[in-house]
């Protein structure tokens, strides 16, 4: 099966209302739209531009104020998924459930059904500042261009969490991300390909660029699209389909042809999902498994 992919490099700037976020975001689908793409990719946190609206006051709005754009999100992305007939991994957005924060990614089917998948990891600084709750689940999300996941940043550097997607199935791995110098996105961008060579799977990455100068914890940004292969014929030597202009405004597109990755999977120079040794290190339940 063969799918084409979009990721927004999605630009972080002062705005004025939710109208002014919700033409932003249009912008960015219809553009994945007119490439074909089946599915587009949207940073973490990018609801955290409505926080630079701002009170009555003319202060900005606090991370305890984005629950309360959930309606308003959820019916955007929604609609924009019927409308261009596009899966959109919406980003991550913060809810407010029993009265704790949780950083949700969300994904919106074309015929209008949404799922979550809370991120799992938090970071100190999410603890700290914003007093993140972290989720408590791993979904892996049936569409008909396959099966995919949803692992929000800090996620994707833990091995264990990326193993348990690929035995439920998953092929693609959707990773939206937000971080704010170049340690943080290599650290993000390396335990990708390291996710892409242990399990066989497409990693398809993206994080946020520019800044909300009124916005603690969100001044700075370093940013850049990729989709990320295993390191094997036939791919890319360096792993890379395709990826941005660090730090640009704009959207990358691909297409990923599954079949490929059950290819190496079986024959591939190295077998690394075949040949993990679950002799000597526990594995998933086995009837968690699905081959490929």
């Amino acid at each position: 099966m063969k799918l084409r992919v979009s990721a927004v490099q999605y630009h972080l700037h002062t705005i004025q209302c939710f109208d002014e976020f919700a033409n932003q975001v249009e912008h960015y689908v219809k553009t994945a739209e007119e490439f074909g793409a089946d599915f587009v990719l949207f940073p973490e946190f990018i609801t955290t531009q409505l926080m630079s609206i701002g009170n009555q006051l003319g202060q900005p709005l606090t991370i305890q104020d984005i629950p309360h754009f959930t309606d308003q999100y959820r019916s955007l992305f929604m609609s924009l998924a019927i409308k261009n007939q596009i899966h959109i991994i919406g980003g991550t957005h913060v809810i407010n459930r029993g009265g704790r924060l949780y950083n949700v990614a969300h994904l919106f089917y074309p015929d209008g059904r949404i799922e979550e998948q809370a991120k799992l990891h938090i970071t100190p600084t999410e603890l700290a500042e914003w007093n993140m709750t972290p989720g408590e689940s791993l979904e892996v999300f049936e569409t008909k261009k396959g099966r995919i996941s949803i692992l929000t940043c800090y996620d994707i550097e833990f091995p264990e969490v990326v193993r348990m997607a690929k035995a439920k199935g998953a092929d693609i791995i959707f990773c939206p991300s937000c971080t704010d110098d170049r340690h943080g996105f290599y650290r993000v961008r390396y335990t990708s390909h390291a996710r892409a060579v242990e399990n066989q799977v497409y990693v398809v990455s993206t994080g946020t660029v520019g800044s909300l100068p009124t916005v603690d914890f969100m001044r700075a940004n370093f940013g850049q699209a990729a989709v990320i292969t295993p390191n094997d014929i036939p791919f890319p030597p360096r792993g890379i389909l395709v990826e941005g202009e660090v730090n640009e405004d704009m959207v990358v597109t691909t297409d990923l042809d599954l079949e490929l990755l059950y290819q190496v999977r079986e024959n591939g120079s190295v077998t690394t999902w075949r040949d993990r040794r679950i002799d000597l290190y526990p594995d998933w339940e086995k009837e968690s498994v699905i081959q490929a």
